[in-house]
């Protein structure tokens, strides 16, 4: 009997989502840093055995939103309500269960398995987890709580059979091969996103969106050119930094992880472009992928 389904993961902001979205799936899909926010868009990870299917989503980080780019976010992570066939809800030793209250009453009310993984055990003695599993045991009776450590890759091969027991039978829902459903550009986007998160302090990771303008596939290499956009000038100079030093720092990371996860020798330009307040332009937020349809 072959079992497939959609395995959706959701949570707040800087619980490790996307870690344990690429160990579950095997592969690096989700960029993951120590910053909040790091996930913008729904991104699916496609693992295939010999008799299944388990196709995860990666979501934004819930919050409350300020802006049109936190709304789009959001309805990315409400969107995983409607379509799982499971539900993982992840959190840490630090969030109480008390944190975006709404949306975990929005979780209590799907008819689905819902999986709550407490991550990050590895920071916490015996005493604080049993007092964290009651208190979200409290909040999400109907859920099982699971405790994991994501960057200890504790705990992790339990999720996975457990999401494997209760998969629905199914026949795949994409070919055998298929690892996404992003395209190429799509993770050039993420790659460069994540250099800039990892190089930039305070506001300048959250005003920035990354766009592939040009992608060459040749034999053995690809020639890549990307746009970095930001809201103002004083930004813009922030990114590219004295005589081009921070931009020229972020290309060679980029260009690096580029060449491993496409496994081919990398040519990329990037360059810097002010486009004022982007995060609320409906019109900027379609033309970067932030479908604001419901």
């Amino acid at each position: 009997m072959h079992k497939a389904g959609f395995v959706n993961i959701v949570g707040n902001p800087n619980v490790g989502k996307s870690t344990l979205m690429n160990l579950l799936v095997g592969e690096r899909i989700s960029i993951a840093t120590f910053k909040a926010q790091t996930t913008r868009h729904r991104i699916m990870g496609i693992l295939n055995t010999d008799d299944a299917q388990i196709v995860f989503s990666d979501t934004p980080g819930v919050l409350k939103p300020n802006y049109k780019l936190q709304e789009a976010m959001l309805r990315f992570s409400r969107s995983a309500l409607r379509d799982a066939d499971v539900l993982l809800y992840v959190t840490d030793m630090v969030e109480t269960p008390d944190k975006n209250s709404d949306f975990i009453d929005e979780v209590r009310k799907i008819d689905v398995p819902i999986i709550v993984l407490i991550n990050k055990i590895d920071t916490a003695n015996q005493q604080e987890l049993v007092k964290k599993v009651e208190q979200w045991h409290e909040m999400m009776p109907e859920a099982e709580i699971l405790p994991i450590s994501a960057k200890a890759k504790f705990g992790v091969d339990v999720v996975m059979k457990r999401i494997m027991e209760l998969l629905p039978p199914s026949p795949p829902y994409f070919d055998k091969d298929q690892l996404t459903d992003k395209p190429a550009r799509f993770f050039v986007n993420e790659i460069i996103r994540e250099k800039i998160l990892l190089h930039y302090d305070k506001e300048i990771p959250y005003v920035c969106e990354v766009e592939c303008e040009y992608f060459k596939e040749k034999e053995g290499s690809i020639y890549m050119k990307s746009i970095i956009y930001v809201e103002r000038d004083s930004q813009k100079g922030i990114i590219i930094g004295h005589e081009g030093a921070a931009l020229k720092r972020v290309a060679i990371d980029a260009r690096r992880e580029l060449e491993k996860f496409f496994g081919k020798k990398i040519f990329l330009e990037i360059y810097v472009k002010v486009d004022k307040d982007w995060r609320n332009s409906n019109k900027q937020l379609r033309r970067f992928g932030y479908d604001q349809k419901d």
